[in-house]
């Protein structure tokens, strides 16, 4: 006997499940006692919510900035946990400034074990209205800073011989690129690229490299156009197949699981955290607007 089959309008689109309550954690309580963190970007934003997750699991933790605003704000949200906390001005531009940041911290905390490349640059311009400046500063705060923070981390270690973990955030569009921002996913595909090469070189000495790569999490700290955007839906969330945007807090609960002792074989990986909406598909496509148009621009005139 055939079994029958329920009618397609009997299926309801639920979504995924809601993030855990805030404050909760997969891993054991203290799972990161005695242990420092570097979060560059780490005032806010989702730079914010990662060291966030880290403090709540005992972590001491070290957020960089160049802006001395995001610093304060940042500090006293995460001390507010319960752990200690330092925030440090840095340019991950400047190599001298990095290793007055690592300095600063290791005379704080001891040498971090952990380290997260969350600073970035990115902002939304046609390629052919791109200035080199503007080209420039995207990739060398999100590419070059990311490499040259990992740099003087890893040396570290090297020279000490102890083992580590760094956490690069990357974007969707390393894959598919980003029409508008060509600057932006031409470096994270780069930040991807070197999170698997850095793996396979610094593995031998006991230091891991991953890379997270958040969807669509709204917060306090969205830049304008970003903003922009999301204010033009009625409602975002039926735009993500998990029928709901995701929250900061769970990049976090990524990034502590795989700096964590459960997830040490796990390197050169690039962790994607979007509840599949990068990889949708529509049966058909929209009509194609420049991105031009989709900025509200008139034709280019030179």
């Amino acid at each position: 006997m055939v079994d029958e089959v329920t009618p397609h309008n009997e299926f309801a689109m639920i979504g995924l499940a809601p993030a855990a309550p805030v404050g909760l954690s997969a891993l054991p309580e203290g799972t990161f006692d005695g242990v420092a963190a570097v979060v560059t970007g780490g005032g806010t934003g989702l730079g914010k919510a990662i060291a966030l997750e880290f403090a709540r699991l005992g972590a001491k933790i070290a957020i960089a900035s160049r802006n001395p605003e995001h610093l304060d704000a940042g500090g006293e949200e995460i001390a507010a946990v319960g752990t200690e906390v330092m925030a440090l001005q840095c340019d991950i531009r400047d190599p001298e400034s990095i290793t007055d940041m690592f300095n600063d911290a290791t005379a704080e905390f001891g040498l971090p074990a952990i380290l997260v490349n969350n600073a970035a640059a990115n902002f939304p311009v046609p390629a052919e209205a791109m200035s080199p400046n503007a080209w420039r500063t995207v990739v060398d705060i999100t590419l070059t800073g990311t490499f040259l923070c990992s740099r003087e981390f890893a040396r570290r270690h090297m020279l000490a011989g102890t083992r580590a973990s760094i956490i690069n955030v990357g974007a969707t569009y390393a894959w598919t690129g980003g029409p508008g921002f060509a600057h932006s996913a031409a470096a994270k595909a780069g930040v991807k690229n070197m999170t698997e090469s850095l793996a396979v070189e610094w593995g031998p000495y006991g230091i891991q490299v991953n890379c997270l790569v958040p969807g669509l999490m709204p917060h306090e700290d969205m830049t304008s156009d970003i903003r922009g955007n999301l204010g033009a839906l009625h409602d975002k969330d039926d735009r993500q197949p998990a029928l709901r945007v995701g929250r900061p807090r769970e990049l976090g609960y990524a990034a502590t699981f795989l700096a964590s002792p459960f997830a040490s074989f796990i390197s050169g990986h690039t962790l994607v955290v979007d509840g599949a909406n990068w990889q949708r598909r529509s049966l058909t496509n929209p009509p194609v607007e420049s991105v031009r148009q989709q900025m509200g621009l008139g034709p280019f005139e030179g």
